[in-house]
């Protein structure tokens, strides 16, 4: 059996100090103003005081508010990423009555958890890659902007102007036209079409469209396709498209979600707050290696240090 990345860090050690929490807020819309909550672990190392950081990118307000109103977790003393990981998993964290929605449990874990990684590599004086073993390797980014109501290319036109080589990522929508979908293959610097067919009772939700994604599979024979909703009406669109080319996001939790997709996959989408403890995500890592998956990143709308880390 191969052995565990989780294992090269579940015994590092670490010492908090104190816990602290500070609200992020931007305003996005009349109707919308994003909260998300940055977690900062402080604690003595060999050459001072350091500072782990996280972010908890839980989407609704209210769940904020009830955590500063009952202040953070109580973390403060002598831990090893195990043991600290095993006492969060055994926490209340979302106090009084617990989070709005289930995942909010991994969003908020997560926080803590990668906070503590980022103590603990700093009072180790090692960065993960060297705990790890690994050697870092360049990482490709793409854009992923809204393009406006109605939708149009000019978001796509302005980013390429300034990043004439930039690829984007691009959330598809039943209000695309054919026009614009053409217009948009034509680029070839689409990527990833995201169908968002995974999500239910959320603001982005996009049910299974058939005239939609004809025309997206007609337009773009080349892009991977992101969480498509699968359902009987429009299943056998899918049929000679290669399975390489499906990937899911949301779906994905742990280990598990993967090997209960409908079909092995190639690609993955991974967003490390949904994992919700470091041993999931890196068993999950490990997991894809031998399973010869690729994996890709993509963000919660971080407001904090949590984009910079998922990067």
């Amino acid at each position: 059996m191969a052995s565990r990345t989780w294992d090269l860090l579940a015994d590092l050690p670490l010492r908090i100090d104190s816990v602290s929490l500070e609200p992020l807020k931007i305003r996005v819309s009349e109707d919308f103003e994003r909260w998300t909550m940055h977690v900062t672990l402080r604690g003595a190392g060999g050459a001072g005081p350091e500072e782990g950081h996280g972010e908890d990118v839980t989407w609704e307000v209210d769940d904020h508010r009830h955590l500063l109103e009952h202040g953070p977790a109580e973390l403060v003393g002598e831990h090893t990423l195990a043991s600290l990981s095993r006492a969060l998993g055994d926490m209340e964290l979302f106090p009084p009555s617990g989070p709005s929605r289930y995942a909010s449990r991994q969003y908020r874990r997560w926080a803590y958890e990668s906070a503590a990684l980022d103590l603990a590599l700093r009072q180790a004086g090692r960065p993960l890659h060297d705990v790890l073993g690994r050697k870092p390797r360049a990482v490709r980014f793409v854009a992923s902007p809204g393009l406006g109501s109605p939708p149009s290319i000019q978001p796509i036109d302005a980013i390429l102007a300034r990043q004439p080589e930039m690829q984007f990522k691009l959330d598809a929508s039943s209000a695309w036209s054919p026009n614009l979908m053409r217009t948009l293959s034509a680029l070839g610097h689409v990527k990833i079409l995201d169908l968002k067919g995974a999500y239910r009772g959320t603001p982005v939700d996009q049910p299974a469209d058939r005239a939609l994604y004809e025309s997206l599979l007609k337009f773009f024979d080349d892009v991977l396709l992101e969480d498509p909703d699968l359902t009987d009406e429009v299943r056998d669109l899918f049929d000679d498209v290669r399975l390489d080319r499906i990937t899911w996001d949301a779906p994905i939790h742990s280990t598990a979600d993967i090997e209960a997709l409908p079909f092995p996959p190639r690609v993955l989408n991974f967003k490390p707050s949904r994992f919700g403890s470091l041993e999931a995500l890196f068993d999950a890592y490990d997991h894809c290696h031998e399973q010869g998956i690729s994996i890709y990143g993509g963000g919660q709308f971080e407001l904090g240090p949590g984009r910079g880390q998922i990067q």
